[in-house]
């Protein structure tokens, strides 16, 4: 099945706008809006996975005081901490 590129866009762009906090709205739509032109599709459904994280394990992963093993080799994590808004 083929991906549509701009739907995902959107759909990514959107999870992180309105995650329920203002801080992780702010925090996560300027991570998205530096890193999604450059991303292959693969990348892209990688980092729509990432955004399934709740909030506070976003935070914790950002602030660097919790890194669950899962996500220690992932490119869209490390991407993530090397972050600054």
């Amino acid at each position: 099945m083929k991906i549509n590129i701009a739907d995902l866009k959107k759909k990514i762009i959107y999870r992180a706008n309105y995650r329920g906090t203002k801080e992780m709205d702010i925090l996560l739509s300027t991570f998205v809006n530096k890193i999604i032109e450059n991303l292959s599709e693969e990348k892209l459904i990688e980092l729509l996975e990432f955004l399934k994280n709740d909030d506070d394990t976003l935070y914790k992963l950002n602030q660097k005081i919790s890194i669950p093993d899962n996500l220690q080799s992932n490119d869209i994590f490390k991407m993530f901490v090397d972050h600054k808004p």
